[in-house]
């Protein structure tokens, strides 16, 4: 086969060489052990868990090594995009504090290795696929799709492999005279690459996370470019890697069937291969069983979920530092009041089989988050939610910064912080009633109390009710009531012998609780007192009397 005359037959703009673009996108001036590398989503309009996950790993490696991590848009499959789903991707990982030192934005490119979208890369791949066919590497194909369909009914029928190799890869040893009648009658073509594999041979690779792999030879002559000029994933990705420099590939490990094509393309390409991390998929408990997080069965895998519910970004980034490292629990244990961005992120701390995700757990850890997050924070982030997602909640707390900073100061700080929700959609509930515009009576009393006990512990704490009393006294005054209305005000004295008194201290403070509050539960009712005021206490407390 004369391969200079079929690459010039195929390719005739291509004028670029590869050492062209070895010149334009040199290797990066780095210090030594400075890992390069990317997210590179595709723009499904589906933003997942799973994006975050492996983001996050790529963000740490990068930066704790003094490297680079860019992102990069895969959006060489037109059928699956989605008008506005870059702008989305984009905006979505810039929300949980992806930060990117290059790559695409919003309004465009920002670095000097773009085009950072594959979709406007297509020069780029022809200069490379044409070096391919002059190396003999690559043919074209001009198959129908009727002609696919025979072969896999054929292959089927001899319950053969699957796929375009041997006998089957119609057009891998056809002459120049065939190709260009093809080519001169305007028949559409794909560009195949002459795998030199075999499925009797094995590959030897050690992934980061995965170690020492043994891997079966890619003996398939797949498409690198498509009938429309445009790469497939397999090859766009080996030739914006190597061009971007990247070092480290983090990806989802449902690409290691794919890894030994990879592999064959960059030798036959001359580049060096990255170093590969094949994350373990997120999986959950079903049952007594675990599986893999689903699309179509679980919310919790779209990051749009969180951002509803109102998981702050710092909770979401904890959690997943959590289930990718196994030390960072303790790491945080010892270290409470250190950003996360302090912990020493490993891959080899990573589970090789994947990580469990739990609802449950990442609650738990956003309570913890949030406790430690100052008042002024807590305010800003949930009127920030809460204009998006709760416009009246945002009314009342826009209306009243003042009394919203104060009554999230509540418990806040000291060595045992209140840990009273875990996301802002749980704020409005938790503090809603500090508005008058908000404040109803949810919760009653019960029929263990009489109504006269109730109105008379209400009426009698009015008479007393200084604001101007320290929590001491104000306590001592709710015990008294206690007292006068044959109530425990000793806890001991009434666990030691309940059938003594009608209730306890306990019981009294509930009364004012739901009468001040409307909830049975709420933050601690001296600092609620104190932030709603006298007036507005004094006036719940009578309008409960009246409602009795």
């Amino acid at each position: 086969m004369d391969t200079l005359k079929l690459a010039a037959l195929l390719f005739p703009d291509v004028t670029k060489t590869p050492e062209d673009m070895e010149a334009l996108f040199p290797e990066r001036d780095l210090p030594k052990g400075a890992v390069v590398s990317r997210a590179a989503p595709s723009p499904t309009g589906f933003v997942h868990l799973g994006n975050l996950v492996q983001g996050l790993t790529s963000e740490r490696m990068s930066h704790q090594s003094g490297g680079i991590l860019f992102l990069r848009v895969e959006d060489t499959d037109a059928k699956r995009e989605i008008p506005g789903a870059v702008e989305t991707l984009i905006k979505a990982l810039r929300h949980y504090d992806i930060e990117f030192d290059e790559g695409a934005t919003v309004d465009g490119d920002h670095g000097l290795y773009g085009p950072y979208r594959q979709s406007q890369r297509k020069d780029i791949y022809h200069i490379y696929a044409k070096k391919l066919v002059l190396e003999g590497l690559a043919y074209p194909c001009f198959c129908t799709e009727e002609d696919l369909a025979n072969m896999r009914d054929e292959q089927e029928a001899e319950k053969a492999n699957f796929g375009y190799f041997g006998k089957w890869a119609l057009w891998r040893d056809r002459s120049i005279e065939d190709i260009e009648e093809k080519l001169s009658s305007g028949i559409p073509w794909v560009l195949r690459f002459r795998s030199t594999g075999s499925l009797e041979n094995k590959i030897k690779f050690t992934d980061l996370i995965k170690g020492d792999l043994e891997l079966t030879e890619n003996d398939i002559d797949h498409v690198l470019l498509k009938s429309d000029g445009i790469p497939t994933y397999h090859f766009a990705h080996a030739v914006d890697d190597h061009l971007m420099r990247t070092t480290h590939v983090v990806r989802g490990d449902e690409w290691l069937p794919s890894l030994p094509l990879h592999i064959q393309l960059f030798k036959a390409l001359g580049f060096r291969l990255p170093k590969y991390v094949h994350i373990g998929p997120l999986m959950k408990m079903d049952g007594n069983s675990k599986r893999k997080l689903s699309k179509r069965k679980d919310p919790e895998l779209a990051l749009t979920y969180y951002k509803a519910e109102g998981y702050p970004v710092e909770s979401i980034y904890e959690y997943i530092l959590t289930i990718l490292n196994s030390n960072f629990e303790d790491w945080r244990r010892a270290n409470p009041a250190l950003p996360a961005a302090d912990f020493k992120f490993s891959y080899k701390k990573m589970n090789p089989a994947g990580s469990l995700f739990d609802v449950m757990k990442l609650r738990d850890v956003s309570k913890d988050v949030i406790s430690r997050m100052d008042a002024k924070k807590v305010y800003t982030d949930v009127l920030s939610w809460a204009l998006e997602f709760d416009l009246e909640f945002a009314s009342c707390l826009s209306k009243y910064e003042d009394t919203s900073i104060a009554a999230f100061s509540i418990g806040r700080g000291g060595k045992k912080p209140r840990k009273d929700f875990a996301v802002w959609k749980e704020v409005k509930e938790y503090m809603g009633f500090f508005f008058d515009e908000l404040f109803t009576i949810e919760d009653s009393y019960g029929d263990e109390f009489s109504k006269d006990d109730i109105k008379a512990a209400l009426s009698m704490f009015l008479d007393t009710y200084c604001p101007e009393d320290d929590r001491t006294v104000w306590f001592d005054k709710v015990k008294a009531v206690a007292d006068s209305l044959g109530f425990a005000s000793d806890m001991k004295l009434y666990r030691d012998n309940p059938e003594a008194f009608k209730g306890s201290v306990a019981d009294i403070s509930m009364f004012l609780r739901v009468a001040v509050t409307g909830k049975i539960n709420s933050p601690d009712m001296y600092d609620v007192m104190q932030i709603l005021g006298h007036e507005r206490v004094e006036t719940r407390i009578n309008n409960m009397i009246s409602s009795l």
